[in-house]
């Protein structure tokens, strides 16, 4: 009796093990034949038995279905997939067994797939499908955990979609991670043009450079992305209505680096998103102490300024910013914006005036005013054209002024650069 059972079980066995090379035989001839299809109907089955597969089956029966998911790159998201997922499993049947023949055929696999999906995140993100970008991208970083600036680019793509409870959890994720996102960069002059061009690594920079083609090497670290991605985790969380929280955490990154001058912009911009103006100056004060000759935080400063009234201070951090920076076109469009905001009231009271000798009298007081006011703007509007040839609302407000003052040919000139500045956009 026990002999018949030994038998049948022996049987049994070897019935399982000609099905799954069966099942394995079935899928490798619709891929040679390219019929990826016809290979995908056919893991089903191979899926059924493979937890009775030895580690060598096992391992060949993962690759041929990450080739069958892949189908040579032209496979769909989902699919693909489920390629990643067959490459895991084979992974980790590789770790486990130490059995390694397929593991150049799987990293030639896996490869295509980085590619293949880098192309389409970086295509639905032109694309502006912010969230299809967002979820490929999440996918590469899965696929290649030392490649975190996959993550970063998931993160930023959520962000653009407004999905900002995905954005948070990969921001957050980014931080635990340690992420800081400063790479160095690799240049070299082209000989033959004289320009300044970037490598993708060292080594290929300095190849060139022995090739007598490149000369002048450089490198340079780019800048960190910590304080960005504190930020954005600050705003998101303002964005849904917890303050507390978005303090907290611009307080805890403040105290791991208390002098990076990044987050003590990113918190100055969390509290003016708030509306604490009061605290949004003095952060700025605190930035332009440690920074003094940042022709940016002046002209920031000078923009909280106006928008609270205080047009003296306003003055002067616009004119911080233009010693600072001669050719700061914004801040020198803003002083003229501020010498005219006196305009409004004056046309207000020019309007409102009766026709009375008193009257008469403040209309042409007025008149004049404006007349004075108009003529301190123009040297900064005429200033913002002369390095910003482009800049419609400079011309459009000088055509205008010279309208209202009555200066025909000037305003004909103007009139015919603000059309052309039209057409030219």
């Amino acid at each position: 009796m026990k002999t018949k059972m030994i038998i049948a079980l022996i049987c049994l066995i070897s019935g399982l093990s000609y099905a799954q090379k069966d099942e394995i035989k079935a899928i490798e001839k619709a891929l040679k034949s390219n019929d990826f299809a016809g290979a995908r109907a056919a893991t089903s089955a191979a899926d059924a038995v493979v937890s009775n597969m030895d580690d060598k089956t096992k391992a060949k029966y993962y690759l041929i279905k990450a080739q069958a998911y892949y189908a040579g790159g032209a496979a769909s998201d989902a699919d693909f997939k489920k390629a990643i997922e067959s490459l895991k499993d084979l992974s980790e049947v590789e770790k486990e067994s130490g059995y390694t023949k397929h593991t150049a055929e799987a990293i030639q696999i896996k490869d295509g797939l980085l590619r293949t999906i880098l192309s389409r995140a970086s295509k639905a993100y032109e694309a502006q499908d912010y969230k299809g970008a967002a979820n490929k991208f999440n996918d590469l970083y899965r696929m290649s955990t030392q490649d975190t600036i996959y993550l970063y680019y998931a993160a930023s793509a959520a962000v653009q979609g407004m999905d900002y409870d995905t954005s948070l959890k990969y921001y957050e994720e980014l931080r635990e991670l340690g992420y800081d996102g400063a790479e160095m960069r690799y240049f070299a002059v082209n000989k033959e043009t004289n320009e300044e061009e970037a490598f993708g690594d060292a080594l290929m920079r300095d190849a060139s450079i022995k090739a007598g083609q490149y000369i002048s090497p450089r490198n340079e670290k780019s800048a960190s992305k910590s304080a960005e991605i504190v930020k954005n985790i600050a705003l998101i969380y303002v964005s849904q209505d917890k303050n507390d929280k978005a303090l907290a955490y611009m307080k805890d990154a403040r105290e791991e680096n208390p002098d990076d001058m990044g987050l003590i912009l990113s918190e100055a911009n969390v509290h003016l998103k708030m509306g604490n103006k009061d605290k949004f100056k003095e952060l700025m004060e605190v930035a332009t102490t440690k920074d003094p000759k940042n022709p940016e935080l002046q002209f920031n400063l000078g923009v909280l300024a106006a928008e609270s009234g205080d047009s003296e201070s306003a003055k002067k951090y616009y004119q911080n910013a233009i010693d600072l920076n001669p050719r700061y076109s914004d801040a020198i469009l803003n002083m003229a914006v501020l010498i005219l905001d006196r305009e409004t009231s004056i046309i207000e009271e020019m309007n409102g005036l009766g026709t009375s000798k008193a009257d008469d009298k403040r209309y042409e007081e007025l008149k004049a005013e404006r007349t004075k006011l108009y003529g301190d703007a123009v040297p900064y509007l005429q200033r913002v054209l002369e390095i910003d040839a482009k800049n419609l609302p400079a011309a459009e407000t000088l055509m205008n002024m010279y309208s209202a003052l009555g200066e025909t040919d000037k305003y004909k000139e103007m009139k015919a650069k603000v059309e052309e500045i039209k057409e030219g956009n």
